[in-house]
C-alpha cells in the first residue's frame, strides 16, 4: 500500500506521516527529494529557494520527477509519499498499484496557531502573510509550478485536522482502515 499526502500549510501532513511511520510504513518526503537536489547543486535550501528550484526541476526533467526520484528509493510495500504539491507527482503515483492520496487539511486560524507554535524558519509572521504564501502555493498558472489546490482535489480521502493530536489519529486510522477494507472487497 502506498499513501501519497498532501495538504494545506501546518494542517498536520507531517503528523500523519509519523502515524504511518509507526504503524510500519516506510517514509519519503518529496520536499527531502527537493532538499537532496538543492544540495547537490549547492543552493541554499531556504522555502523560496526550494520552491523555484522545485519549479526549475520541474521544467528540467518533468513535474514528476520527485515523486519518481522517491520511488527509486523505496524498498518497503507500505510506503508514505509526503509533500505532494504538484498534480503531475499525483497522476504518475496513481499508476503504482495500490496508491491512496489523502490530503490534510484544517481552519487556517488553527494552522496559524500552530505555524506560530511550530516556529520554523520562513514561517510567516501575521496571519495575513500566511494566506498570500499559501494562495502562491495553491495554484499557479505555471504547469510545472506547486499546485496543491489541484492536489487536495484529487484526493481519495481527505483527513480535517480540527481536534486534538488523537483526533488526528483517530481520524488517520479510520482512513487506513477504511482504505484496508475497500482493498479486501
Amino acid at each position: 500500500m502506498i499513501i501519497g499526502l498532501t495538504g494545506t500549510f501546518a494542517s498536520g501532513k507531517d503528523t500523519v506521516a509519523e502515524f504511518l511511520i509507526e504503524d510500519g510504513f516506510e517514509h519519503h518526503s518529496l520536499s527531502d527529494e527537493l532538499r537532496g537536489v538543492s544540495k547537490e547543486r549547492g543552493i541554499e535550501p531556504s522555502r523560496e529557494n526550494l520552491q523555484k528550484l522545485g519549479n526549475a526541476v520541474r521544467d528540467e526533467f518533468d513535474d514528476d520527477y520527485l515523486a519518481r526520484r522517491a520511488m527509486k528509493k523505496a524498498k518497503g510495500n507500505q510506503l508514505v509519499i509526503s509533500s505532494i504539491r504538484q498534480p503531475g507527482e499525483v497522476e504518475y503515483l496513481k499508476t503504482l498499484p495500490d496508491f491512496y492520496m489523502v490530503a490534510v487539511d484544517a481552519p487556517v486560524e488553527e494552522r496559524f496557531k500552530r505555524m506560530q507554535k511550530r516556529a520554523r524558519p520562513g514561517d510567516p509572521q501575521t496571519l495575513e502573510e500566511m494566506k498570500e504564501k499559501e494562495a502562491r502555493e495553491m495554484g499557479s498558472k505555471e504547469n510545472n509550478a506547486q499546485q496543491v489546490q489541484k492536489c487536495l482535489e484529487m484526493a481519495d480521502y481527505t483527513i480535517i485536522n480540527d481536534g486534538t493530536y488523537e483526533d488526528l489519529k483517530r481520524k488517520t486510522d479510520d482512513v487506513i482502515r477504511k482504505i484496508k477494507s475497500k482493498k479486501a472487497r
